[in-house]
């Protein structure tokens, strides 16, 4: 079923003490997806939620999940492909949980186990988990999903991507067979279409939007540049739409960490958030993007459904995404909570291919402008960079050798094996490092 209605929550089926709470915290009126997966995840049924980024999936699952388990039923597992979005789901789901005396643990890669395993004992109502990471805790023996009686999978696309099936399909194979499963996604691959046959029982699918739907108050723009002059464009772009809060998007990690150098060259505030980065550095990066301390934050994928600042100004695709469907995610971090946005894509001209492909999935030309007369001159690469006095670089200081060495104590679960596979990969699968 598709459908845009909307109404109020106290139409939803909500019990009174928490309806009482969600009206306390500001929520009022469903979104959309709200509107049409709460009722029907109320009466226990498994749902195929389909939505684009930003839509308020969280409390379409969160809701259902909370009133089930406040009325003393099991425990609730919610899994995310990426550690931010894990987090992201916490404090949300903790607005509302928390007034109802519900606890959460999240089991993520690149963090210490010791104080998981520390929230893991104190019999947590929710665990929000990477799949990799619980899979672990499941080896151990420190988790038991026999007690659990509703999973919600949100971002399932995304987990399929970087490897995480084998994964999902043992933890699904362990809980009871009678629980009740929400999925939420932004496209419908045919192996979710399979996960959903093999693991739900008569799922209703509901989709708010068609799928690939990109956001409708993000203006779209696409520049073709040789890949040397890409860094002179960004150094344009960034000066033409000075103060704007910017997201720019690398296909690797390598080139993360170059470009928010190269930033930094350009006297602008700026951070880096990909695998080579501790749990800490990266939460470090966003709170000073979230707060105002850095302008610009350079992302790779691991990012795109895991940042949740509502005040992003532009999105700049410095390098294309390798699958179509994460150019949805990408711009989806721009106009969120109803204000306007901008994304500017950059594409080589041998990237033709890929960018039809993009175009074939939002069904959307994207208006492709004229390289700028002039652009800025290319500024030196610096040798040497003291971090130690870049008051800009939030959580960055002591994180690299100084003269071009390799990240220290950098390296995030996923780049060093099993153990913090809850990152970027599963199942043993090698991808090529984000």
């Amino acid at each position: 079923m598709t459908t845009q209605d909307t109404g109020r929550f106290a139409d939803l089926g909500i019990r009174e003490n928490f309806l009482a709470i969600l009206t306390q915290k500001g929520f009022t009126t469903p979104t959309p997806i709200q509107h049409q997966v709460i009722p029907a995840g109320l009466e226990g049924k498994d749902v195929v939620g389909i939505a684009q980024t930003g839509t308020g999936k969280t409390l379409a699952f969160g809701i259902p999940m909370i009133q089930r388990l406040g009325a003393g039923k099991g425990r609730g597992l919610v899994l995310a492909p990426t550690r931010e979005l894990a987090i992201q789901i916490e404090t949300e789901l903790l607005k509302v949980a928390g007034p109802l005396g519900l606890k959460t643990a999240v089991l993520i890669g690149g963090a210490p186990q010791g104080r998981q395993l520390a929230a893991l004992r104190k019999k947590p109502h929710i665990v929000i988990a990477t799949p990799g990471r619980l899979v672990d805790f499941m080896e151990q023996k420190e988790i038991n999903l026999g007690n659990v009686s509703i999973v919600a999978l949100d971002e399932a696309d995304r987990m399929l991507d970087v490897g995480f099936l084998p994964q999902i399909k043992r933890i699904l194979g362990s809980t009871p067979q009678d629980r009740q499963t929400l999925l939420f996604s932004a496209t419908m691959p045919k192996q979710i279409s399979s996960l959903a046959a093999t693991y739900m029982k008569m799922p209703l699918r509901i989709e708010i939007a068609p799928q690939g739907t990109a956001a409708k108050n993000v203006e779209q723009e696409l520049f073709i540049v040789p890949k040397p002059d890409k860094i002179r464009l960004l150094d344009h772009i960034l000066q033409e739409n000075k103060g704007d809060t910017t997201l720019v998007f690398s296909r690797t990690k390598h080139g993360a960490k170059r470009i928010a150098r190269d930033i930094r060259g350009m006297g602008h505030t700026a951070d880096e958030i990909h695998s080579n980065r501790t749990q800490n550095q990266r939460q470090k990066a966003l709170d000073g993007f979230r707060k105002g301390k850095v302008r610009v934050l350079v992302a790779t994928d691991i990012a795109a459904r895991g940042i949740d600042v509502k005040e992003v100004s532009l999105v700049i695709n410095f390098d294309l995404p390798d699958n179509a469907e994460d150019y949805v995610h990408r711009i989806g971090r721009t106009g969120r909570a109803g204000r306007s946005g901008k994304a500017i894509s950059f594409a080589t001209p041998s990237q033709k291919a890929d960018i039809k492909k993009i175009q074939q999935l939002i069904r959307k030309t994207l208006p492709i402008l004229s390289l700028p007369k002039e652009l800025p001159a290319a500024r030196p690469k610096p040798k040497f960079e003291d971090r130690s006095s870049q008051n800009n670089s939030s959580g960055n200081r002591g994180s690299r050798r100084r003269f071009g060495g390799r990240p220290q104590g950098g390296q995030s679960g996923q780049a060093r094996g099993r153990g913090s596979r809850g990152g970027q990969r599963g199942g043993g699968q090698r991808r090529r490092s984000r």
